[in-house]
């Protein structure tokens, strides 16, 4: 889950990486990180009665038009002569849209209601850098001067605090969607997640001893810490008869689930996959990719199944319409989101759609008539519990009507 290159675009290079215990432990406890712990901690708090949310980033650019293809409209087959998805290979869907072939493994959840999705959704504004785009939309804040990560809002919104509240999982984490205030951890692996040195229990020993007796606000953070190392050592017995995919996404969705069967007080879920950054040859690379994705997604619905818990994806911007000279696509505006939950009120394709005619594209791109943002704000009031003032908080100046995606607690 390593961000593209070959694009020539050196702004994307380390973007995902969180430095370990970059804002989250006084600086006294810089000797002691090991190869998992990262990002801020703290106690639990009232337990969350809301569906886990899990965020799936698909970084580098999504092609949502390759992946819930339009095959209804005309002029899609007419942009991408060489890698448009024949109507013959689609699988699920209706006469307007359908999947992508290699996401045949999600065809049973969207045929049982369980996976939807949103078209010509994206930001406010078309943006189409890497770091601008991906800063801007873990933000979420457009035109105010917020600098926190609105799954950091989230959390704050609903007062959690416990360690493992918010938590960001596998080799890439995300960046912004957790800055900020409000408790959270990142994790590369639950089975690595260690505290450094020769023995994890004399490191938690040393580190509690050495914040014994100091103010709250700074004894705090290295107590949850300790606190963390147990809940997530505990997790480690936890199996499951689910095969995922033995790929980076696979191995932290599956870890994920640990967390969500753990009841360890899990809220929200970040978690990255990268490589959709396809500007050639994108025809056997994007089946490819689709293909992983859609195994992991299948795996995590079958292991989570009867649990609350909604996952969606976002990427940055999406791709030009018409396809280049490399047989692949240049950066764009609208995209498409996936949704995937007990909750969902699946099997349909969601949002305005504004069609690929040349007078209605954007500078040559998929127009935007969803915000993401109400896709995610419905979610949020819905399934997690966010009241509607908090949710100004969440999504500052967000206030068009909801979708109907999914169904209230």
């Amino acid at each position: 889950m390593t961000l593209p290159t070959e694009c020539g675009c050196a702004e994307n290079n380390g973007l995902t990486r969180r430095g370990l215990l970059g804002r989250g432990l006084a600086a006294g406890l810089a000797g002691l990180t090991g190869a998992g712990l990262s990002s801020q901690l703290a106690f639990a708090a009232t337990p969350h009665t809301g569906d886990v949310l899990v965020v799936l980033s698909l970084r580098g650019g999504f092609d949502g038009l390759s992946a819930v293809v339009p095959i209804g409209d005309p002029d899609y087959y007419a942009a991408r002569p060489g890698i448009a998805v024949p109507k013959s290979r689609i699988v699920a869907g209706d006469a307007m849209f359908g999947l992508h072939p290699a996401l045949a493994p999600l065809a049973p959840l969207w045929q049982s209601g369980k996976l939807a999705a949103v078209h010509a959704v994206g930001q406010a504004a078309p943006n189409r850098s890497h770091f601008a785009a991906m800063e801007e939309l873990e933000r979420a804040a457009a035109g105010t001067s917020t600098r926190t990560g609105w799954l950091d809002r989230m959390l704050g919104g609903l007062g959690t605090t416990g360690a493992l509240a918010g938590v960001a999982v596998g080799s890439a984490q995300p960046h912004r969607l957790l800055a900020g205030p409000s408790a959270d951890l990142g994790l590369r692996a639950i089975d690595t997640f260690t505290l450094g040195g020769e023995s994890k229990n004399k490191m938690s020993t040393a580190l509690s001893a050495l914040y014994t007796g100091v103010p709250a606000e700074l004894a705090a953070p290295a107590r949850s810490a300790v606190d963390a190392l147990a809940a997530v050592g505990a997790l480690r017995g936890i199996t499951s008869d689910v095969t995922y995919p033995d790929t980076e996404l696979g191995r932290a969705l599956r870890d994920v689930a640990r967390l969500i069967k753990g009841d360890v007080g899990l809220v929200a879920a970040a978690v990255d996959s990268g490589d959709w950054d396809m500007h050639e040859g994108l025809g056997a690379r994007m089946h490819d990719n689709l293909g992983q994705l859609a195994a992991a997604l299948a795996a995590f619905a079958a292991d989570t199944a009867g649990r609350k818990v909604t996952l969606l994806t976002i990427s940055e911007f999406g791709r030009r319409v018409a396809e280049n000279g490399s047989g692949g696509l240049d950066h764009g505006y609208g995209n498409a989101m996936f949704v995937l939950g007990d909750a969902v009120r699946g099997g349909l394709v969601h949002g305005a759609w504004p069609g690929l005619g040349t007078g209605r594209l954007v500078n040559g791109d998929l127009a935007v008539t969803t915000d993401y943002r109400t896709v995610i704000g419905e979610i949020l009031r819905k399934r997690c519990g966010v009241s509607a003032t908090a949710l100004a908080e969440v999504f500052p100046g967000v206030t068009r009507p909801e979708l109907g995606l999914v169904r209230s607690t």
